[in-house]
């Protein structure tokens, strides 16, 4: 039992480091040697928990992205939440992800997607599209409920709020003037108003 803990851990390191790493030095620029340095120990051990570098891109984007959708995932054909609280739910939940620990790796998205494989980048992008349907969802209940401006695109609109989010964690600092909760109502009320929201 305490074996599969320590292996559970040093795979978390590795992808922990990892991730700074293809942030701070470029994917391609970044080996494995780099990593099992940064990690505290020898190249060999990596081959352990991963079959090649692009496998440990590959769970790095995917783990972040079952992370902002399974949270919401119910949120998609629940209509008994409000359209208002469910958009509000959707960005709250990715603003936290966003901007918590995983912050310091600075991993944009979009970078890292183009060195997978097509294979991989299908399952990756799968993902992503599922968050997409489950905001699309949301917007398309407000409109129907008359809480949003009916000639919204749902599918912009998402795409937008997204990007606005995904983009925070560039500039955002801890130390800066707000904290995550008031950019998490800056930017929901941000959206409201894109939206059209009758409030």
């Amino acid at each position: 039992m305490a074996k599969r803990k320590s292996s559970r851990t040093q795979r978390e390191l590795i992808i922990a480091e990892s991730s700074t790493l293809f942030w701070e030095k470029g994917y391609a620029e970044t080996s494995m040697k780099d990593i099992a340095a940064s990690c505290g120990f020898r190249p060999a051990n990596i081959y352990n928990f991963f079959r090649s570098k692009e496998s440990i891109l590959y769970e790095i984007l995917r783990q972040e992205m079952v992370e902002i959708v399974s949270p919401i995932q119910y949120l998609k054909d629940d209509d008994s939440v409000n359209a208002l609280d469910a958009l509000r739910l959707m960005i709250d939940n990715h603003v936290r992800l966003t901007l918590g620990e995983k912050s310091s790796s600075k991993l944009l998205f979009d970078v890292g997607l183009k060195n997978l494989s097509p294979a991989n980048r299908k399952k990756i992008v799968s993902l992503r599209d599922n968050y997409d349907e489950i905001g699309v969802a949301i917007i398309r209940r407000g409109k129907k409920s008359g809480l949003f401006a009916s000639d919204i695109d749902e599918k912009i609109a998402v795409f937008s709020i997204g990007s606005i989010i995904a983009r925070s964690r560039i500039w955002y600092s801890p130390k800066g003037k707000y904290s995550v909760e008031e950019l998490i109502d800056f930017m929901y009320r941000f959206a409201l108003r894109g939206l059209g929201a009758q409030k």
